[in-house]
């Protein structure tokens, strides 16, 4: 008798959870740091331009918008830098050689492409080191992860029935009416191996590709057990970036409302009295980014219970929340959260520390995780056609307008623009606009805009998205940006206007490349080559979902050769050259430079970045203040 009293004991003492979930705060952090292990050698080798490549888009959510974009400064500026022809010469020798050469291991091309050191080892899906520095890195930690499959624990479960329907994977009547009336009415492979564990209560460690249904998957489990018995805050969904957020919001809206959900959506940069009130009301699912929910919980002295009957924890784009960025803001929210919760992680890029994750073998009396990931050659969608286009950086702006203006024939027809269709439409709007419109009138024949398809172009940085914003304006083509500079209602009507296909073209930083579902998409245009494979299928994955078609094409230059090989290595798919009638293509140079000083004059004038430079000034002199009252 004692010594069952003392064995229980032991076991509670040293793990809270009797029940079967091992996925608690501990772990998660413990799994995040490990794969943070080979990152301080790498730092040592990156050169001074590594600090905004690694800033890479992440939302910190705090007051201040430590927002969500990679903001490296790489071939993107307002001129370039300028290059020799011999350069480019030599630099479109190597490009050729290096696609062309069966030898993956020599990637000794270009030496003047700083960027490539930036590429970190410490997660399966992202751009490799070249293999003398890779080795250099990698040579410690070898022996201990040689006998290790990384992998392992995603092929265990096996692969759902295709005869699955929401009825047998235990959805109760009501929410299969919701879903029809949204027209989804069978589950998706990730669905349909995800719902089913999640519903009993099981902690979930979900991967498939960009449009495949992820948000789904957890969405209707827990949707379905919040019906069967309501009360207070049962759910918290994470997310690094606050468009997803709201997303995720509108779709547990679409499904629950029926049911009687509440729901509440909390990210920075929109008026916290109202969120602090949404709190108040005890939503059942709280979708929110980790930076605000925690400033509004420090902000409450009552908040301690708060979440202290929270059931499940959803990290949606874990591979990004799980990186020391988010690590202080995780940390305290776990804290708040009980540790008997459900937790469920999902991704489209599956990290070394999602890999930690589902590889730990469970403590004594618990159940392990249940892990999926949807088996396939490549990490981006089979209906996605991939290019690139190479050019000197010098002259991408008449690059661009061309392609916009004659978009690839292989664009999905049902995503086509029909001129006709649209004529009338595009008429009305300019009799509206009359006077109104104070851009200079560049190109005199419109009708070659009116077959731009729906289109989004990526870009490093802030300024970058913006200028191209203002230069598509100048050029007639109307088009929105997207980037933290913007307040959150500008970001918000960005999207709306975006959605609404009020406007054909969004200019986005990485801010944009992160969950956003918005199937009308055509075509993707990475204006600047992205420095990470993961950053390359996010951003990819924006177009060609729920089963339709798209173009993706990446704008190399100079600067970006040997980008190309590496992305085409992990992502497992050779990406097509794009060729372009370098003739017609000139013809537009001297209005689209007459255009660019233009956007340049308006972007100056309008006094772009000095709110967020303010705001740097003030949170250096706030630490200055804090040091030496410390001191004192």
């Amino acid at each position: 008798m004692t010594a069952t009293k003392k064995t229980t004991s032991k076991r509670l003492n040293g793990d809270q959870e009797a029940t079967g979930i091992v996925l608690d705060h501990n772990e998660v952090l413990k799994a995040m740091m490990a794969a943070q292990k080979g990152k301080a050698k790498e730092v040592l080798l990156e050169d001074e331009d590594g600090d905004e490549d690694e800033d890479e888009g992440s939302e910190a959510d705090s007051e201040e918008d430590s927002d969500d974009e990679v903001e490296a400064d790489s071939s993107e500026d307002e001129g370039g830098e300028a290059s020799s022809s011999n350069t480019e010469i030599n630099s479109k020798r190597g490009l050729k050689r290096s696609r062309d050469s069966e030898d993956d291991g020599d990637e000794g091309g270009s030496d003047e492409d700083p960027p490539i050191q930036h590429s970190n080892t410490v997660s399966t899906s992202r751009i490799n080191l070249s293999s003398r520095t890779s080795a250099a890195i990698n040579g410690d930690k070898s022996p201990q992860k040689s006998t290790v499959n990384p992998s392992a624990a995603f092929s265990v479960n096996p692969k759902p029935s295709s005869d699955t329907t929401f009825a047998s994977l235990g959805l109760s009547q009501p929410l299969i009416t919701a879903l029809g009336s949204i027209n989804i009415r069978k589950p998706t492979e990730i669905q349909a191996a995800c719902v089913g564990p999640i519903l009993s209560g099981r902690d979930c460690i979900g991967g498939a590709k960009t449009g495949s249904g992820k948000t789904m998957a957890f969405a209707l489990p827990i949707v379905e057990r919040i019906a069967r018995d309501p009360f207070g805050v049962w759910a918290v969904v994470l997310t690094p970036t606050r468009e997803l957020a709201y997303q995720l919001s509108e779709q547990f809206l679409v499904i629950g409302k029926p049911l009687g959900l509440t729901t509440a959506t909390i990210v920075g940069g929109m008026d916290m009295m109202t969120q602090a009130q949404q709190l108040e009301a005890r939503p059942h699912i709280i979708v929110a980014t980790p930076g605000r929910l925690c400033d509004l919980l420090r902000s409450d002295g009552m908040s301690q219970g708060k979440l202290s009957r929270v059931k499940t924890l959803v990290l949606d784009e874990a591979d990004r929340l799980l990186t020391p960025t988010f690590a202080p803001e995780l940390a305290y929210l776990f804290s708040q959260i009980p540790p008997k919760r459900q937790t469920c992680l999902f991704t489209a890029t599956v990290s070394e520390a999602i890999m930690e994750l589902a590889n730990k073998a469970p403590p004594p009396g618990k159940e392990k995780p249940f892990v999926y990931r949807v088996e396939s050659d490549t990490l981006t969608v089979s209906r996605l056609k991939q290019k690139y286009l190479f050019i000197p950086s010098q002259i991408r702006d008449p690059y661009l307008l061309y392609l916009l203006q004659h978009p690839p024939e292989d664009i999905d027809i049902a995503l086509r623009v029909d001129p006709k269709k649209n004529k009338s439409q595009d008429s009305e709007e300019k009799r509206k606009k009359g006077k109104k419109n104070k851009h200079v009138k560049i190109m005199d024949d419109e009708d070659e805009n009116e077959n731009i398809p729906s289109t989004i172009i990526f870009t490093q940085r802030c300024a970058t998205a913006h200028l191209l914003h203002l230069l598509l304006n100048q050029l007639e083509i109307p088009s929105v940006a997207l980037h933290s500079h913007l307040t959150q209602p500008q970001r918000l009507l960005s999207l709306a206007r975006f959605r609404a296909q009020e406007v054909k073209v969004l200019v986005t930083t990485d801010v944009g490349s992160r969950g956003l579902d918005i199937p009308e998409v055509a075509m993707v245009v990475n204006w600047d080559c992205p420095r990470r494979s993961d950053d390359y299928v996010h951003r990819v994955g924006r177009t060609a979902r729920a089963g339709r078609g798209g173009v993706a094409i990446t704008v190399i230059t100079e600067r970006d050769v040997e980008l190309v090989k590496m992305i085409e290595d992990d992502v497992k798919v050779k990406l097509q050259e794009l060729t372009l009638p370098e003739d017609k293509v000139l013809e537009s140079m001297n209005k689209v430079a007459l255009a660019r000083r233009m956007a340049t004059m308006e972007m100056h004038d309008s006094g772009f970045g000095e709110r967020q430079a303010i705001n740097k000034a003030k949170a250096v002199k706030r630490m200055k203040r804090d040091a030496a009252s410390k001191v004192n």
